[in-house]
């Protein structure tokens, strides 16, 4: 009994020294980001500069795989079930993590218990795009060609998509039929065949199809124009109160050791802070907004209400 007791308070005093210990060796074997939309898209292009920084500052590999899917949320579930130590990252969005909660019927997680935040990385907007053989050119246009033309097919594979979507009719004064994608990129792929007439997409793959004429901007998403589409107008110049500013961040599980999340955020952050990073995710469309895992933490608990009440105005129902 003596030797079980002196065993028990050795294996208790070394308790309190487990995360620092983990902190301080952490990584020890390749990591894992789970992007929950398909390749190409957003989040995909922002894990993968992430990614690579971390690679090189941790000398371990950083993979990257997508888990597309349920408006993202097979990726994010597969996360929040994974071991809670630092190798299995979730590049997550307002999708994932705030408009989920309300457009999704059974959602298989929850955002804010079971996830450590780790640092939200950047904010963007959508554009809305046509093909450009449409006859419309600019917004007044395309909203004279849209009322003239009921039951336009408009894809999205976001929550802030079908949202925007949603907000489009509604302020709009627009008769759209949604079909929903497995990701933003697919049905941008569909407006350009001809297949379905509108959709919105992230600036991280609309501007490249823009600049290559395979797409037309029409407006931003935005609250007012955006610095990375200065020529485009914001929809809400005709449609006051229309807005959908996206975001994305990094999580790791809940329970993951606080030192751990800290390591992670602090080569992030120095990352972000670089002038070439702000540039390099410029490009992709995205501009450097970084939050720490406190501040993240609350904002994702403001943005659940906030989208919650964005899908509810939309009159968009749970699936």
């Amino acid at each position: 009994m003596k030797l079980r007791l002196g065993l028990l308070v050795v294996l208790l005093a070394a308790l309190p020294s487990l995360p620092a210990f983990a902190a301080d060796d952490f990584p020890q074997r390749p990591l894992k980001i789970i992007v929950p939309f398909p390749a190409g898209a957003g989040p995909d292009n922002v894990a993968r500069l992430v990614g690579q920084h971390l690679q090189d500052a941790f000398g371990q590999t950083v993979l990257i795989e997508n888990r597309a899917g349920a408006l993202g949320s097979i990726g994010a579930q597969e996360v929040a079930r994974s071991a809670p130590d630092g190798y299995t990252l979730l590049m997550g969005t307002n999708t994932t993590h705030a408009s989920n909660v309300a457009t999704l019927e059974s959602l298989p997680y929850d955002p804010v218990k079971d996830f450590a935040p780790v640092i939200r990385t950047t904010t963007t907007a959508m554009v809305l795009l046509v093909n450009p053989k449409l006859a419309a050119k600019d917004l007044p246009q395309f909203l004279s060609y849209a009322k003239a033309t009921p039951n336009l097919t408009a894809g999205y594979g976001s929550g802030a998509s079908q949202i925007s979507i949603a907000q489009l009719q509604s302020r709009g004064g627009l008769s759209l039929i949604a079909a929903s994608y497995r990701g933003v990129p697919q049905a941008m792929t569909d407006v350009m065949a001809g297949v379905i007439d509108l959709t919105f997409g992230d600036f991280s793959v609309a501007i490249p199809q823009m600049q290559g004429g395979t797409l037309r901007g029409i407006a931003v998403t935005s609250a007012a124009r955006n610095e990375l589409t200065p020529g485009l107008p914001a929809l809400s110049e005709a449609m006051p109160g229309f807005e959908a500013t996206i975001w994305y961040g990094l999580f790791a599980p809940a329970g993951t050791p606080e030192p751990v999340v800290n390591k992670i955020y602090a080569e992030c952050a120095k990352y972000l802070a670089m002038p070439e990073t702000k540039k390099k995710l410029a490009d992709v469309g995205v501009i450097v907004a970084p939050l720490a895992p406190a501040e993240f933490g609350a904002f994702v608990k403001s943005e659940v209400v906030r989208w919650s009440a964005e899908v509810k105005a939309a009159g968009i129902q749970p699936q």
